[in-house]
């Protein structure tokens, strides 16, 4: 009687041999491991494009100051018999432009004192409180698929109506700040509400209609800053309000010496409402819903055109806040339809730089608060031209917009992808 016929199993899949006898070796394809697999998707996720993003901008933003600079400009023409003379220029310039950034944004190393040192983080911190709640309106926008670009209206009628309520509606302290702060945000409620609106409505597309409703609120408030029954300070001739009362004042949160004022509270506060209502809430699923998929969140039962609605209510609501931080914390003495100062615009690269997640759109409006400060003394210091901020923060947006340029730049990893096959060799046994 013969013996039974040994059968050879499978070979596995990803090895090259089929058969294999005892002692031999064959080659198997190494599956990645968990840790290779998350370093590559925090390599190639969106926190590390949005930081390469901005280390771009800063290296593009180095390269012109050097341009500019007139000592460079004068090594370089005897470049050729010393060079080392236009790389000093260069590292000079750079640098202590750049020096003059760090001093004037976060800690001045020159102040006598702790007290006056830290100085310039406060101010950083003034000018992003407006960037952020700015930015986190344009963002929640962003999450439900539309793009608001209203932000210079929502925040001018915004200033205009929580203006109005602080210089010429007296009522008690501590309730006056509160009624003004939320008229200003109805304000701008209602004029992103007409957006979402129209938007539901007759399907016009939101880009049109915020551009269109900026200048109507522009001249609008020009309008009322000319009229002694509206805006207008009382007695005046000029187009502006008058001072606001002290009991619509945002307090100071570090004493009279620091301009940092309650409103970035209410900017940390806002973030917070921001994270739970996106991520926690049932409104907050239907809008990320509707953001990635409008036609399958309609099939699902999701109301879209409500979404609409309400999404460029609450996006007009928090870029008001931006607006009603000017009137009430920042300019009290008054102000004029320029109240906006582009923030409505730069809210725009906040949003795209963060992301649109809460703590993204956070960061990235105290960066670029940084960059106002700090700008001014790289003027004031340096000789720098304030444009030079200006063509690095629109670099930060050409370099957000294009992530695959920037993975392709640092050879980053797509995140999602193995990263290619190893093989091993698997010997089997005698």
């Amino acid at each position: 009687m013969t013996d039974p016929k040994v059968t050879q199993s499978e070979p596995a899949p990803g090895s090259t041999d089929t058969q294999l006898e005892p002692g031999q070796a064959r080659n198997e394809i190494a599956p990645p491991s968990r840790s290779q697999q998350v370093l590559r998707d925090i390599l190639g996720g969106s926190a590390m494009i949005s930081v390469l993003a901005v280390l771009l901008a800063l290296l593009a933003g180095g390269i012109l100051i050097a341009l500019t600079d007139k000592d460079v400009q004068a090594a370089a023409g005897y470049f050729f018999a010393r060079p080392l003379d236009t790389l000093k220029a260069i590292w000079d310039a750079v640098a202590g432009a750049y020096a003059a950034l760090f001093q004037g944004s976060i800690y001045n190393f020159r102040a006598d004192d702790f007290v006056r040192g830290i100085r310039p983080l406060t101010e950083t911190l003034k000018f992003a409180t407006p960037l952020i709640t700015a930015g986190l309106g344009v963002a929640l926008a962003f999450r439900v698929g539309l793009f608001n670009i209203g932000g210079r209206g929502q925040m001018l009628v915004a200033a205009g109506a929580s203006g109005y309520i602080g210089f010429a509606v007296p009522l008690p302290p501590g309730i006056h700040l509160v009624v003004a702060v939320l008229v200003g945000m109805l304000a701008g409620a209602i004029w992103g509400g007409i957006v979402g609106l129209l938007k539901a409505r007759t399907g016009a597309h939101e880009v049109i209609v915020t551009i269109m409703l900026n200048y109507v609120a522009f001249y609008l408030i020009s309008y009322l800053l000319t009229q002694q029954w509206a805006l207008q300070a009382p007695g005046s001739t000029n187009p502006k309000s008058a001072a606001m009362l002290p009991t619509a004042v945002f307090p100071k949160i570090l004493g009279e010496q620091f301009n940092l004022h309650l409103g970035f509270i209410v900017a940390i506060a806002a973030t917070i409402w921001f994270w739970y209502f996106i991520n926690r809430s049932s409104m907050g699923f239907r809008f990320r819903a509707v953001g990635e998929n409008p036609n399958a969140a309609q099939v699902a039962g999701i109301k879209v055109k409500s979404v609409y609605v309400w999404a460029m209510v609450f996006s007009g609501a928090l870029v008001g806040l931006a607006g009603v931080n000017q009137v009430l914390g920042t300019v009290t003495s008054g102000f004029t339809a320029t109240i906006d100062a582009s923030i409505g615009f730069d809210a725009i690269t906040v949003a795209l730089l963060g992301r649109s997640k809460p703590v993204g759109v956070f960061v990235a409006g105290v960066l670029f608060g940084a960059l106002k400060a700090g700008g001014y003394s790289m003027q004031a210091a340096q000789g720098v031209p304030i444009d030079i901020v200006l063509v690095v923060q629109s670099l930060i947006v050409l370099f957000i917009a294009a992530p695959p340029l920037v993975r392709a730049i640092f050879r980053l990893p797509v995140p999602g992808t193995a990263p290619k096959s190893r093989t091993r060799k698997l010997e089997v046994a005698k």
